[in-house]
C-alpha cells in the first residue's frame, strides 16, 4: 500500500491529473477501512487529504450552507446555527456511527463512497444539495440527485475531487427524516427516507431501496398535484417506478417496500399532505 499526503489542494489535483494508475482520495478513511479485508493492499494507492485545511471550512450564509470537502459530521453536530438552519443534517449525523466516526467521517466521503445506504446522502439530497467537483481544468457543480450513475458509480472523473457541497437555504413547510435499522444508532440502515417541501416543491429521497440513494419522483409528482393517500398501498404503487430493493443480510425486499410505504403514509397523514 502507498499513501501520498499532499500539502495543498493544487498539489492534490496535480497528483490526480498525472496518476498513471488508480489513486483513491481519502479524508476520514472510515469507509475505506470497513472493507479493508477485501482490498488488494499491494496495489492500493491512497491520496490522504487530511492535511488540506482549506477544505475543512464550513460556511453558513443567508442563502446557503457550504460544507468543505473535509467538513465532518461532528462540525455540523457542534454548530447550533447549522443545526437550526438544517436540522436533518444534525439528526442524520448523530445516527452515523459512534463519536469516533462522527469526528473523522466527512459529508463528502459519504457522497464519494456511493453506498446506497448512506444516511448523510439521503438528507443532503432532500435539501437539494449540489456537489462541487474540482480538477486542474476548473470547477463544476452537479446536483446531488444527478451525481450517481449506478451502484458505486458516479459522474466524478478520476482527476476530480469533491471540494465542497452546497445546500440552498430556503423556508420549508415540511422536513423530516426516518431511519430504520436493527438499532437506532451504530447500525447500517435497513432503509431510510427524508422528505422536504419548500418553494421548489417536494423531494422524497430514500436509501437502501435501489442501487443508489434515490429520489422517488413519481410520488413527488403526485404530491405536487395535491394527491392524498387512503392507505399505504397507494403510496407503494407510486414508489414502485423509482425503487428496486433487494434482499440482503439486513432485510428483505418485501420488508423494505412495506415499511417505506407505511412510514410515508403515516407521515403524510400526520403532516396533512
Amino acid at each position: 500500500m502507498e499513501v501520498i499526503q499532499p500539502t495543498s489542494l493544487a498539489e492534490a489535483l496535480d497528483l490526480l491529473a498525472s496518476a498513471d494508475r488508480p489513486l483513491t482520495p481519502v479524508a476520514g478513511g472510515t469507509d475505506v477501512f470497513v472493507g479493508w479485508h477485501g482490498v488488494d493492499k499491494d496495489g492500493l494507492r491512497l491520496l490522504d487529504l487530511s492535511r488540506l485545511s482549506e477544505l475543512r471550512r464550513m460556511r453558513l450564509t443567508e442563502d446557503s450552507l457550504e460544507l468543505g470537502g473535509l467538513s465532518t459530521y461532528w462540525q455540523v453536530i457542534e454548530s447550533s446555527e447549522v443545526t437550526q438552519a438544517f436540522p436533518l443534517l444534525s439528526e442524520s449525523a448523530r445516527l452515523i456511527g459512534a463519536i469516533q466516526i462522527q469526528t473523522r467521517g466527512t459529508w463528502a466521503g459519504n457522497i464519494g463512497n456511493g453506498s446506497p445506504a448512506a444516511d448523510g446522502v439521503v438528507v443532503m439530497m432532500a435539501y437539494d444539495a449540489t456537489v462541487v467537483l474540482q480538477s486542474r481544468e476548473g470547477v463544476c457543480e452537479i446536483p446531488l440527485d444527478e451525481y450517481y450513475l449506478d451502484y458505486k458509480r458516479s459522474v466524478r472523473r478520476a482527476d476530480q475531487l469533491i471540494t465542497a457541497i452546497r445546500l440552498p437555504r430556503r423556508p420549508r413547510r415540511v422536513e423530516w427524516f426516518e431511519k430504520v435499522a436493527a438499532r437506532r444508532v451504530l447500525a447500517i440502515s435497513k432503509l431510510g427516507v427524508a422528505v422536504v417541501h419548500d418553494g421548489h416543491g417536494w423531494r422524497v429521497v430514500a436509501n437502501s431501496v435501489a442501487p443508489t440513494v434515490c429520489r422517488c419522483r413519481t410520488l413527488e409528482r403526485a404530491l405536487e398535484e395535491g394527491r392524498r393517500f387512503a392507505d399505504p398501498d397507494e403510496v407503494l404503487e407510486l414508489l414502485e417506478p423509482d425503487i428496486s430493493p433487494i434482499s440482503d443480510i439486513r432485510s428483505t425486499e418485501a420488508y423494505r417496500r412495506r415499511v417505506l410505504s407505511r412510514i410515508l403514509h403515516f407521515r403524510f397523514a400526520e403532516d396533512g399532505s
